[in-house]
């Protein structure tokens, strides 16, 4: 089995920070403390370096400055700019029964309330407005908010979630 497989993103680098390499990184896990201490090994998709060791990590608004050995300068951060951090996932389940990892939603079929197909879950994007769903459809990618009105019934052992979009949502 790939080990890389197994992996989930725990954040994303958004820029550098000063002169001596600091990164800024958006978390997108609710373990930081765990994720980002001190000798936690991140993985680095596509770029290089491949793995980074995290040497200091603190809060900044509702980012993160993490500071990593592979990384001296403004330069070196700068080259991660946008790169996702990944590491083994954790066997911990969400609480709220309403909440859900990203890779429990990646790969689920998109249906209409009706039963419809309207294409697979690809993706799950987190922005400052809240999260979208980006669904491959036969027209091509569309972005769905995550959210209850739109999103009524997430069916995970189904291997579903249910849409109810506004009229023109799904047009590609």
């Amino acid at each position: 089995m790939d080990p890389a497989a197994d992996e989930r993103v725990v954040g994303r680098v958004v820029r550098s920070h000063g002169l001596r390499g600091e990164l800024v990184v958006e978390p997108r896990t609710d373990h930081v403390e765990t994720r980002f201490a001190p000798g936690v090994v991140l993985s680095v998709r596509g770029r290089t370096p491949s793995s980074l060791t995290v040497t200091g990590a603190r809060r900044h608004g509702d980012r993160l400055l993490v500071t990593v050995e592979e990384v001296a300068d403004r330069e070196g951060a700068d080259a991660l700019r946008t790169a996702e951090l990944t590491a083994p996932a954790l066997d911990e389940v969400p609480e709220d029964p309403d909440e859900f990892h990203d890779h429990q939603l990646e790969g689920l079929a998109a249906v209409l309330l009706d039963g419809t197909a309207v294409g697979t879950v690809s993706a799950v994007i987190h922005g400052a407005g809240g999260e979208l769903l980006s669904v491959t459809t036969p027209g091509g990618e569309v972005l769905v908010p995550f959210v209850a009105a739109i999103v009524p019934e997430v069916d995970v052992a189904g291997g579903r979630v249910v849409l109810d979009p506004p009229e023109g949502l799904l047009e590609v």
